[in-house]
């Protein structure tokens, strides 16, 4: 069944090769335990180093719904959870009372029902009612700290109470991936919670395979070079390194302009595809541009 979860370190790589995610074993293993032990899995690194497609991957791979939270500053529980809605509650007030209702404890059980109950990613992902999914927490980081408490009981029990309801716990227990880029430090209380892997810049051989897989139509001979630039370029002091998801756009733009190998004219053409700020543009173009294709032919060779 595509739903059942990976039986061992092996077929948790198997599971995120199909979704054509270059994994190392320390990686799958972590994605393994946390499957086998229903924790939620916390995943850390600088952008563009693949923790969001972890989640997509392992939502396709299990045929799962992806419930995707996106954070961001001043997230909120009417945002990321559940809230009432309010307008059909008046209205099925308004409705009772004109058909002759007056008792307002009746009132008020009738209008805290499901009903009007508008789900947000969190309760969505753990409503029984409601297919298995995996649940995605994007950028936690980017999130107020006070946020990181609405987390608690869900990350713990799989279930969230709604003061004028009850408690709304999961029946399957989904996946839970959490992903912060380091821009501020997540609380010792989420992170207990978790599993932990720290998502780094994968290695030249890993990040070959990686572009075979995303970028196949790019011939070999260019793509070992250009994976041989970013990883010389990832040991420059740039504010901004590249990512994954940049050496695969840029080796792509590259095969549009027909380049069949890397050239320090090419480089400072295209920069703009591979790094994301002037003044890093600015630093690289030009002389050391060339050094390190240079550098990355030899390396490529090698």
């Amino acid at each position: 069944m595509a739903d059942r979860l990976p039986a061992s370190v092996a077929e948790t790589l198997a599971l995120l090769e199909r979704g054509g995610y270059v994994a190392d074993r320390a990686l799958a293993t972590t994605v393994y335990l946390a499957l086998a032990m229903q924790r939620p899995l916390f995943l850390e690194g600088e952008p563009g180093t693949g923790k969001t497609e972890i989640a997509k991957v392992l939502a396709d791979g299990l045929d799962r719904r992806l419930v995707r939270l996106q954070c961001y500053d001043g997230l909120d529980l009417a945002a990321s959870a559940y809230e009432w809605n309010h307008a059909r509650q008046l209205m099925a007030i308004r409705l009772a009372e004109a058909a002759g209702e007056t008792d307002r404890d009746v009132l008020t059980r009738s209008i805290y029902t499901r009903e009007f109950l508008l789900e947000r990613p969190l309760l969505s992902a753990i409503d029984p009612l409601l297919p298995p999914a995996v649940l995605l927490i994007d950028e936690l980081d980017r999130a107020d700290e006070p946020f990181e408490a609405f987390l608690l009981e869900l990350l713990a029990d799989f279930q969230i109470t709604v003061p004028e309801y009850g408690t709304i716990r999961a029946e399957v227990p989904p996946p839970v991936i959490i992903t912060s880029n380091r821009t501020r430090e997540v609380h010792d209380a989420i992170r207990r919670r978790c599993l932990y892997h720290w998502v780094d810049y994968p290695d030249a051989v890993r990040e070959r395979a990686i572009l075979a897989r995303k970028a196949p139509q790019v011939p070999k001979k260019l793509s070992a070079q250009v994976v041989a630039f970013v990883q010389r370029l990832r040991e420059q002091d740039l504010f901004k390194l590249p990512g994954v998801a940049e050496t695969i756009d840029w080796a792509a733009a590259l095969h549009h302009l027909d380049q069949h190998e890397l050239s320090a004219g090419a480089v400072d053409e295209t920069l703009g595809v591979l790094l994301k700020y002037q003044d890093d543009i600015a630093k690289v173009r030009g002389a050391e541009a060339a050094r390190l294709v240079a550098e990355a032919h030899a390396d490529a060779l090698a």
